[in-house]
């Protein structure tokens, strides 16, 4: 079965404004929703966005994970089947 890019849903989506590190919950068609880290979204001087891999994080990255690990984890059990080994 080929890859659907309508079938590739974005659930919820956090970004760094200082580093552009775009942290997300993503599911594929009926899959479980999972968490992406990456990509690092930038700004062009002529004001386009791009996007490259998130590669190594910097302390700013790790610093903003800290930051919204809580909300992401909740988020994240709320939306796949109950199971008590996620809490």
């Amino acid at each position: 079965m080929p890859y659907d890019p309508e079938k590739d849903k974005v659930l919820k989506r956090w970004e760094s404004e200082d580093t552009g590190l775009v942290v997300s919950i993503n599911q594929y068609d009926q899959s479980e929703p999972k968490l992406q880290i990456g990509p690092r979204m930038f700004t062009k001087k002529d004001g386009s966005q791009t996007q490259r891999k998130a590669g190594r994080l910097t302390l700013e990255d790790v610093n903003f994970l800290y930051e919204i690990i809580d909300e992401v984890k909740e988020e994240l059990a709320s939306r796949i089947s109950p199971n008590p080994d996620y809490s």
